[in-house]
Order: C-alpha cells, then structure tokens, then sequence
C-alpha cells in the first residue's frame, strides 16, 4: 500500500511541534562539565612503549600533521654468540592540533596500538604555536584514555579465535589418544 500523500511533511511537522513545546536547557560549561559520550573523540594520546617509530601514522594523515624523529641504536645480541641488532629509538613524537582534522587514520593504521583517542577537549591556547604538543602532553593524555567497551555476550565468536581453539583441541584429542593407548596396553 502506497503512503498517503503529504504524510512525510505531517511527520516532520509534528517532529517540528514536539520538540517547540519543549523548555530548551542552556549547560553553563565552565561551571557544569559536559556529559560526554563514551569514545569521544578530544585529542591523542601516545602509549609509548608501544611506538617503533615505523612512521606508519606520519605518513597517512593526510594533513602531515605528525612530527617525528628517531635514532638508531645498537641492541647487544640476546644468547652469546649471536649477532647485534639495530632498534629505532622514539626522541620526539609531536602533533600539530592546529592541523589535525581529527579523522582518526593515525590511530587505525597504527600497527602496535600506540595511539589512542583521549575524551579531553580543554586544551585551548592563546597562541596557535602552542598547539604543537610534544609526547610529554600525549603521554599525559594516554591515561585519560577510557577502557575498551565490553564484547557483547549474544555476538558470535571470532573466526580466529575459533579457528585457534579447534586447533587446540584437535592437538589435545591427539595427544590423548596415544596416551589411551599405551594405558590400554598395560
């Protein structure tokens, strides 16, 4: 059956009148904080001890708003006799927020999650050259960072997570079955 013609524009008018009748609320922000959604995007912080210094989120922001320099230092070999390695060593991880569009694609890209969306938004300064902040300011964002939201019970497992325990399981009914062998032969 066909809707009726003109019953889009009633709904809208009646979306329209509801929300006229309604009395409008006004936060005062400095003195009331904003109740802010969970997984809000404010700024980045930076998990350190994550970064390699693999430039992966310098290279795709499309708004090169990511500093970073490093250095290589030589690593002693882990079991005698084997040989030295090399490692990049982070000396500065800095974000230009007046650039930043805050699309997120640093963060995806990030192969060794070391970059976070932080709710923190009052970060403002008088001079837009401030807003180039260093890791230190990043470092002390990653810690505003909220935890992960729960899984969802009802949601189905995860392929590989499946596909691991069949393994796991295949491997432990084959190990018991030599075992039930040799105590049958006994």
């Amino acid at each position: 059956m066909a809707p009726l013609p003109g019953s889009g524009l009633a709904k809208g008018l009646a979306v329209t009148l509801r929300t006229m009748t309604r009395k409008t609320v006004t936060e005062q922000y400095p003195d009331a904080q904003p109740d802010l959604p969970p997984r809000t995007r404010g700024v980045i912080g930076l998990f350190e001890e994550n970064c390699t210094v693999c430039m992966l989120c310098a290279r795709e922001c499309p708004d090169w708003c990511i500093y970073i320099d490093s250095h290589k230092e030589t690593v002693p070999p882990a079991a005698p006799g084997g040989r030295e390695r090399s490692r990049n060593v982070l000396d500065r991880f800095a974000i230009d927020f007046s650039l930043c569009m805050y699309c997120g694609i640093c963060i995806e890209v990030c192969p060794f999650d070391a970059l976070f969306w932080s709710p923190e938004f009052e970060y403002a300064e008088t001079d837009i050259h401030e807003l180039t902040h260093e890791r230190d300011k990043l470092r002390e964002w990653m810690w505003t960072v909220p935890a992960p939201p729960a899984l969802d019970p009802a949601a189905e497992e995860p392929k590989e997570i499946a596909a691991a325990r069949k393994t796991a399981e295949k491997l432990a009914a084959a190990k018991a079955e030599p075992n039930e062998a040799q105590g049958g032969a006994s």
